[in-house]
């Protein structure tokens, strides 16, 4: 049974979404909130596979609240998704950077956010990397700023993981990075599974963001 938590301001969203969810076999509301705070509140209580939390929110928004739901070690295992109301929402970018699995707009099709909460659920990247690389691309375009280029994160790391995260950033699978690299398949996965240890990354969304602010790689440029 996927268990799912539900935090929006809006009451008629959070009963339109728990009525869709709970009429899904092995899958169940678990818990609503109002606010940031009581998301954070009752997500810790009750520990849900899955987040459904809206940005902007009372008290502390969903921002605020991704951060520390994901910093918890305690909820390593919950898996935040951001709703938005436009595809490029200012907090989108930061909700990524604070660990959430993905984002969805609220506008979305009652089938593809049942398929959003089984993907989470189930471990696996709510958004390709090469969708997270554009979205993210457009936000530094939008914002006309360049990225960060702090690499204080990238000094753990070895010169063949720097190629690898570079990689990643640019949107390469597993098994492209190993064609690239001329690695095996399993090599390549194990230098991603590296890169997550190394910067407590929880999926390859956020290694993408990771290799835009450490300046490894740029918008419009590889490495």
């Amino acid at each position: 049974m996927i268990t799912v938590a539900l935090a929006d301001d809006q009451a008629l969203v959070r009963a339109g979404f728990r009525a869709l969810l709970d009429g899904e076999d092995g899958i169940a509301v678990v818990a609503e909130a109002a606010d940031g705070e009581e998301a954070v509140e009752v997500v810790r209580r009750h520990r849900p596979d899955v987040v459904l939390m809206d940005v902007r929110m009372p008290r502390t928004d969903g921002l605020r609240a991704t951060a520390r739901l994901t910093s918890d070690p305690a909820l390593s295992r919950t898996r935040v998704i951001v709703l938005t109301t436009f595809e490029l929402d200012e907090y989108v970018f930061g909700a990524l950077r604070a660990g959430a699995a993905g984002f969805l707009l609220k506008d979305v099709e009652p089938a593809d956010l049942v398929e959003a909460v089984r993907v989470v659920a189930a471990g696996e990247a709510l958004l390709a990397p090469r969708h997270t690389r554009r979205l993210i691309e457009a936000f530094v375009s939008q914002a006309g700023a360049p990225a960060a280029t702090d690499d204080g994160p990238l000094r753990e790391l070895t010169a063949r993981e720097r190629e690898v995260l570079a990689l990643v950033g640019q949107g390469l699978s597993n098994a492209e990075i190993a064609e690239r690299l001329v690695l095996s398949p399993l090599t390549a996965k194990t230098h991603v599974a590296r890169l997550f240890m190394k910067l407590a990354a929880r999926d390859r969304a956020q290694l993408v963001v990771i290799a835009y602010e450490t300046g490894l790689v740029r918008p419009g440029r590889g490495l």
